[in-house]
C-alpha cells in the first residue's frame, strides 16, 4: 500500500499530551506551520480522561500547579489569549496518613498554619524546613527567568548564567545532595516519622523516596501547596486544560491529527525529517517536517530513530532505564457521598503495604467528574512495570486473577482510610502497566518520567536539544520533570530553543486579552 503524503510543515510534534499540546501551540503561535499527531483517539496523554456511564475519570494527572499569577500554566494561557480554566485551591493541598495511629498531616494551603503543622507533626524539625524554604525560593526565583538545562551550546549556556543568581550560586554547592542528606545535616536524621513522610510525598513528584530524590528538586515541590503557589483542583476534568491548548493552537492555524501514530522518524533526503505511520483506520501515513518535537519517554527513542540514533547517545538512553522506572496500578471507582467521611480531601496519602502506599483523589461536589450526590474515587500505587509484560502474565485469565487480588487489596486500603465498605462500590475497575502502555503509548506503562536523582536532575538531565538537529524533547524526562507545570515548562524551553535556531525570540506575554470566542 502506498503512504498518504501529509503536506510538508515547518514543525512535527509527536504526541499531544501537555507538553506536545503546549509546544505546539506555542509554535503555531510564533508563526510556524505546525502538525500535532496523536496516536489515541483524544488528546491529553497521561492529563487525560475518560468516561464509564455518568462517570468521568481522570486517567493519570488529578491535579494541577501553576495556575496562579506568575504560574507557569498562567504564563502560557495568557500568552496564547486563552482564559484561565475555572479550578478550586486545595486545602489541604494532602492529607497524608503514615498508618501509625497518629493525626494524619495536612498541608495547608496557609504558610503559617502548615508551619504549625509541621512542628506539631515533625518536632525538632524546623531547621529541616528553613533549609528547604531558603532552597525553595532560589530555585523558584531561577526557574521564574526560564534558564535552558541542561545547556548544549552557547546561547543555552548563555540563558542558564543569565536566569542565575547570587542565591543559585550557593544553593548549587548542593547540587549532588539528596532530601535525605538535607535531614541528616539539618539535625533531625533521627526522626523516622518525618523520613517516611518525606519518601511518600517526594515519590508522587520525582519518582524516588528521599534517599535518591535531589534536594533542589525535593525542596521545591515539597513547597507547592503553599500559597502563593498553590495546587489546584479543574472542574470538569483535567482534559479542561487539553481543550483550551486545543482551542489556542486551532486558532493559530496549527493542525491536530488523532489518530495517527508515529512509528519511524527518518531524515529526508532533501533536509529535515519524514514521519512514518498508520492512522486508527490501519492507513499508512508519511508527513515531512524540518523540524521534530518529540514528546515520548526517551525509551521509545531507539525504535522511533533506529539507525539515525548515534550510538553514543544510544548508550546514555540505555542507561536510564537502570533502575528500571515504574509503573503504576490505578483504581477507578465511585461511591455515594454520603459514604465519604465528612469533610474528606480531595487528594491524601495513605501508608500501604498491600499492595503498597495509596495516593488517593477525590471528586468534589459539582465538579463534573460524577452525578450529584455521587463521587469518583482514584486510588493510584507504584508497582514495577516491566514484569507486567512478562511471559506469565501473558495469559488473560492469570492476570484477570492478579487484578483481582491487588484490588482487594487496594479496597482494604481504601477502608482503612476513608471507610468505604466493599459492598459500597457503585463502580469499580483497576488499570495496570499493561492499560497505560495501551492508552498512552509508554514502553512498558512507564508513568512520570525519570526519577529526580541528583545524577539525573538540572544540568546532568537529559536535554532539550539533541545531538539530531532538528529534533527536540520535551516532556516529563526533560527538565524541570514531570506534572502539567513540569512538561509544560520543558515545552516552553524547547520551544525557545527551536525558535532562536530560526533567528527568533520567544518571550511571553504578560498582557494579551483573551480570544473572543475561546
Amino acid at each position: 500500500m502506498t503512504a498518504t503524503e501529509l503536506k510538508t510543515v515547518d514543525v512535527a510534534v509527536v504526541g499531544a499530551g501537555i507538553a506536545g499540546l503546549t509546544a505546539a501551540a506555542l509554535l503555531a503561535d510564533a508563526g510556524l506551520s505546525v502538525a500535532l499527531l496523536e496516536a489515541h483517539h483524544q488528546s491529553g496523554g497521561c492529563a487525560g480522561t475518560f468516561r464509564r456511564g455518568p462517570y468521568t475519570f481522570d486517567v493519570g494527572a488529578t491535579q494541577v500547579a501553576g495556575l496562579e499569577p506568575g504560574g507557569i500554566h498562567h504564563r502560557l494561557l495568557t500568552h496564547l489569549g486563552q482564559p484561565l480554566p475555572q479550578a478550586s485551591p486545595l486545602d489541604p493541598a494532602c492529607v497524608v496518613d503514615l498508618g501509625d495511629g497518629q493525626a494524619p498531616v495536612q498541608l495547608w494551603r496557609d504558610p503559617q498554619r502548615w508551619r504549625q503543622e509541621r512542628e506539631h507533626s515533625f518536632p525538632g524539625s524546623a531547621r529541616f524546613w528553613a533549609w528547604c524554604e531558603a532552597l525553595h525560593q532560589a530555585n523558584w526565583g531561577f526557574a521564574g527567568r526560564d534558564p535552558v538545562l541542561p545547556p548544549r551550546n552557547l546561547w543555552d549556556l548563555g540563558q542558564l548564567l543569565g536566569a542565575l543568581g547570587p542565591a543559585n550560586l550557593a544553593s548549587g554547592l548542593l547540587s549532588r545532595a539528596t532530601m535525605a542528606d538535607l535531614q541528616r545535616w539539618s539535625g533531625c536524621g533521627q526522626d523516622r516519622r518525618l523520613r517516611r513522610f518525606l519518601d511518600l510525598q517526594l515519590r508522587l513528584y520525582s519518582q524516588e523516596p528521599a534517599d535518591r530524590t535531589a534536594a533542589l528538586y525535593g525542596a521545591t515541590v515539597l513547597a507547592m501547596g503553599q500559597e502563593p503557589l498553590g495546587l489546584w483542583h479543574l472542574h470538569g476534568s483535567m482534559q479542561v486544560l487539553s481543550t483550551q491548548l486545543e482551542t489556542a493552537l486551532a486558532a493559530s492555524g496549527g493542525s491536530l491529527l488523532l489518530g495517527h501514530r508515529v512509528e519511524r522518524l527518518q531524515r529526508h533526503r532533501t533536509g529535515g525529517w519524514t514521519l512514518n505511520g498508520s492512522t486508527s483506520a490501519r492507513r499508512p501515513f508519511a508527513l515531512q517536517a524540518t523540524e521534530a518535537v518529540l514528546t515520548l519517554p526517551p525509551q521509545a527513542l531507539p525504535e522511533l530513530l533506529q539507525d539515525a540514533l548515534p550510538e553514543p547517545y544510544r548508550r546514555r538512553l540505555r542507561q536510564l532505564d537502570t533502575p528500571s522506572p515504574s509503573g503504576a496500578l490505578v483504581f477507578y471507582g465511585a461511591v455515594q457521598r454520603a459514604c465519604l467521611p465528612p469533610h474528606c480531601p480531595s487528594h491524601l496519602q495513605r501508608d500501604w503495604d498491600d499492595p503498597g502506599s495509596l495516593f488517593v483523589s477525590v471528586s468534589q461536589e459539582g465538579d463534573g467528574r460524577a452525578p450529584l450526590g455521587q463521587a469518583t474515587v482514584i486510588a493510584s500505587v507504584f508497582t514495577a512495570a516491566r514484569p507486567w509484560f512478562a511471559p506469565e502474565l501473558a495469559d488473560a485469565q492469570t492476570r484477570a486473577a492478579r487484578k483481582q487480588t491487588l484490588m482487594h487489596g487496594i479496597q482494604t486500603g481504601l477502608q482503612m482510610s476513608l471507610g468505604i465498605p466493599a459492598e459500597a462500590w457503585l463502580h469499580r475497575e483497576l488499570a495496570t502497566p499493561r492499560a497505560f502502555a495501551h492508552w498512552c503509548g509508554r514502553p512498558f506503562g512507564y508513568v512520570g518520567g525519570l526519577g529526580q536523582h541528583p545524577s539525573r536532575f538540572g544540568p546532568f538531565g537529559l536535554a532539550s536539544r539533541t545531538p539530531l538537529p532538528g529534533v527536540w524533547l520535551c516532556g516529563d524526562s526533560i527538565y524541570p520533570g514531570e506534572g502539567t507545570a513540569g512538561v509544560s515548562l520543558s515545552a516552553l524551553m524547547a520551544s525557545r530553543q527551536l525558535l532562536h535556531g530560526r533567528g527568533r525570540t520567544l518571550t511571553l506575554r504578560s498582557d494579551r486579552p483573551a480570544r473572543t470566542g475561546a
